[in-house]
């Protein structure tokens, strides 16, 4: 909103002409996001505490300790970061760019899924909110309306192909195929954060690596300059979305700062689903899909986790894990939970890392 206000009044030479560049708007994208969870989160905690009475429902299978400590901590504290997200890049961002409109309407659209089931859940009092089948049927449809609007923005010769990480000039061309594909990155996604989302402060940090990490890719890949030199495929226009992955990171901070242990409130799948069909959704409109696996690989392994733990039970009777997500096995291993959660963090650095590596090494 502000470029299109005051960039009109620059006459190359001052201060509104800052609004011209990308690192600045994501600068006050950033700091925005910070300042508002800072300023209201303590009225919004205040306002779910009283709201829930009761706090966030706890599952009688997870570990005792989580029944003796985590009662009666409000959930749905994802209404916090959107709030502070959205606010943040309708203000920074160019809004006649439509990726950015692609992640911001994935964003909020499982937001909102997410916020009908925590919802339910606190209104009932309840670990059952909206049905399995359903919550699944919706995200899909968003992610299926997503991948088409962002294959529609990309380059004609990009539209409806995979591009391989670590090879140069290398396109799958996916065809028809590849809706699904980029439906199943962006559920898959959103749906692997909510797993992770289960210790104070677990999820959150890796979501802010990764939108750091996918937002210097998006950098990156709309450029013609950095491409021609890594050897990337230029997607125009992607770089607007650095503008949404620093509100992000200032929103993230923002609500860490209350969800630190012992947390004040947990995001909930109000934000848990929101954030990580974002990830997709940058992914998927940066066409780095297949190097989201190794920046989200920490949310790859808490999904994995559960599959694996299923079918092993299913199959055969027996556990791989002593609980899944893979988290609650270390709990149950006698890991306390702040030990967990900054090895888990220390993963996704590492993981990032050689995701980006994939820009160069080629």
């Amino acid at each position: 909103m502000l470029y299109h206000l005051l960039t009109p009044l620059s006459d190359g030479g001052d201060v509104f002409n800052l609004f011209r560049y990308i690192s600045f708007r994501s600068g006050g994208a950033f700091m925005t996001a910070l300042i508002f969870s800072f300023v209201f989160g303590r009225p919004i905690i205040n306002w779910l505490r009283r709201m829930q009475k009761k706090g966030q429902p706890i599952r009688d299978d997870l570990p005792q300790r989580h029944i003796l400590e985590k009662a009666g901590t409000p959930t749905m504290g994802g209404v916090m970061i959107l709030s502070a997200l959205l606010i943040s890049t309708l203000l920074w961002a160019r809004l006649d760019n439509g990726f950015v409109w692609v992640v911001v309407v994935v964003t909020f659209g499982f937001g909102a899924i997410g916020f009908a089931d925590d919802f339910l859940k606190v209104r009932r009092f309840s670990v059952k909110g909206v049905p399995g089948k359903l919550r699944l049927g919706l995200g899909f449809l968003i992610a299926l309306g997503a991948s088409i609007w962002a294959t529609t923005l990309q380059p004609e010769a990009l539209q409806n192909t995979i591009a391989l990480p670590f090879l140069k000039d290398t396109l799958i061309h996916a065809g028809w195929f590849y809706a699904p594909f980029a439906v199943l990155v962006i559920a898959g996604s959103a749906n692997a954060v909510n797993l992770t989302d289960g210790l104070d402060g677990l999820a959150i940090m890796p979501v802010m690596i990764a939108a750091g990490s996918l937002g210097i890719i998006a950098y990156i890949v709309g450029r013609t300059d950095f491409t021609e030199y890594l050897q990337l495929y230029y997607v125009p226009g992607t770089g607007e979305i650095v503008v949404f992955c620093a509100a992000l990171i200032g929103a993230g901070l923002g609500f860490l700062w209350y969800n630190a242990p012992p947390a004040m409130v947990f995001m909930g799948d109000t934000g848990s689903l929101a954030l990580g069909g974002a990830l997709g959704a940058i992914a998927v409109s940066t066409k780095h899909e297949i190097v989201l696996a190794i920046i989200g690989g920490l949310f790859v392994l808490e999904a994995v986790s559960v599959i694996v733990q299923v079918a092993s039970f299913k199959l055969t009777g027996k556990r791989v894990f002593r609980m899944a997500p893979i988290h609650h096995h270390f709990e149950q291993k006698g890991w306390a939970e702040p030990t967990i959660v900054i090895r888990f963090w220390i993963i996704s650095v590492i993981l990032a890392l050689i995701g980006l590596a994939t820009l160069k090494l080629r």
